[in-house]
């Protein structure tokens, strides 16, 4: 079975599964082209001229003419104009030419693989309980950590190739607000935040040394706590700087979500959706949630309402529920976003003067476009992070 065993030839499956299943039966396309999301097309310039009463013009004396080339004016109509637009469903060959939609499609697939080769692999381990193999589902787990922090990368960047606006500025902010704050975070103890970097840094730390004197070198600590707690915080900062833009979109996004909603339940769930980051946080702050856990004050005696391993996984089912929340709020969100459209188009009703052809095409398909490119779609795969991060969590704790 080679070196890693079982676990090489979970690994070997799954990756003829990506190369000749999952091209054809995709996540990712599924999630956007299954139908249920509908974006408004734009009217053409033919359409726009019928409906404001105007017929085509012939070359008039007013045209300027630059070069043997005639420059015409924009055509312009009123804006109360009685312009109705009409929807189609998202399908395959809309996503076609988008740029980011292979390495949507990419990281979307590639963590079902790998949350799959995690399952296997923990049942592999509960079974068998083998003691000289490597985890490799850790190594998957931490592929798709780098590819989705490559695709925010990837999307940051081309805040910075704007010119003339205040994208670049934003997350420059906004990455030296949150190196700061993790600075803050950092320097509060275990009794307050049990996030388990000083018992995790202390482990890191005695197998580095064990190694060096393995090896016959002089066993010092290959980096000092300060140091790893500075580039911690500098990862934190890159981080929050990534997710500066999509977590505006993700707010702007739940209002226009709840102004559709109609039902109650729906309205819950889409609150619930947006406070699970702050829940999920909760989560590893003891006093108020393991103190009382642990320690409940039901009078004299204090009897624990249960153990620490519990609670270890009651926290890691309620982070799956969560993201799975927020996984299946994906529509609501996707679609209020797209409808912003019409709304666009209400609002210009409502005001006086001209608009021309050109921006009033702009604006109904500019929704389209991003709503297609999958910048939008990340903010909801963003959600298997934490997953990925507890996962790793209980492994590293468990074994």
């Amino acid at each position: 079975m080679g070196v890693i065993g079982i676990q090489l030839v979970v690994t070997m499956v799954m990756a003829s599964v990506m190369q000749k299943i999952i091209p054809h039966y995709s996540l990712a396309r599924w999630l956007l082209c299954n139908g249920s999301l509908r974006w408004y097309q734009h009217p053409t310039e033919e359409e726009l001229r019928i409906l404001a009463g105007k017929q085509q013009k012939g070359k008039s004396k007013k045209d300027r003419k630059y070069n043997g080339h005639i420059e015409s004016k924009p055509l312009t109509i009123p804006k109360d104009i009685d312009l109705h637009l009409e929807t189609k469903s998202v399908t395959e060959v809309d996503t076609l030419a988008l740029h980011y939609f292979p390495e949507y499609q990419w990281l979307v697939d590639f963590t079902v693989a790998a949350t799959v080769v995690y399952i296997v692999t923990e049942v592999y381990y509960n079974f068998m309980k083998p003691t000289q193999e490597m985890n490799i589902s850790l190594v998957w787990c931490l592929l798709v950590l780098s590819f989705a922090i490559k695709v925010l990368f990837s999307l940051t960047t081309h805040y910075f190739k704007v010119e003339d606006g205040g994208e670049r500025s934003i997350c420059v902010t906004f990455g030296f607000f949150f190196f700061v704050k993790a600075m803050a975070v950092l320097i509060v103890t275990e009794n307050y935040l049990e996030f388990g970097l000083e018992t995790g840094f202390t482990n890191f730390s005695d197998s580095a040394m064990q190694f060096l004197e393995k090896q016959g070198l002089e066993s010092q600590s290959p980096v000092s706590k300060l140091t790893f707690k500075f580039f911690l915080a500098i990862f934190c900062s890159l981080i929050g700087a990534f997710l500066t833009f999509p977590g505006l979109r993700l707010a702007q996004m739940h209002l226009d979500a709840l102004n559709l909603a109609t039902e109650k339940i729906t309205q819950t769930l889409l609150h619930i959706n947006f406070l699970a980051p702050l829940f999920m946080v909760l989560l590893w702050v003891k006093p108020i949630t393991k103190d009382y856990i642990m320690n409940p004050p039901l009078g004299k005696e204090s009897i624990p309402l249960m153990t620490e391993a519990t609670f270890d996984t009651l926290r890691l089912w309620l982070i799956i529920l969560l993201c799975a929340l927020r996984l299946a709020m994906m529509r609501s969100h996707l679609q209020a976003y797209l409808n912003l459209a019409q709304k666009c188009v209400d609002q210009m009703k409502k005001e006086a003067g001209r608009i021309s052809t050109v921006e009033l095409q702009k604006m109904v398909i500019i929704p389209g476009v991003f709503i297609q490119n999958p910048s939008l779609p990340y903010q909801w795969i963003i959600a298997y992070f934490p997953i990925l991060f507890t996962l790793n969590y209980h492994q590293l704790k468990g074994r």
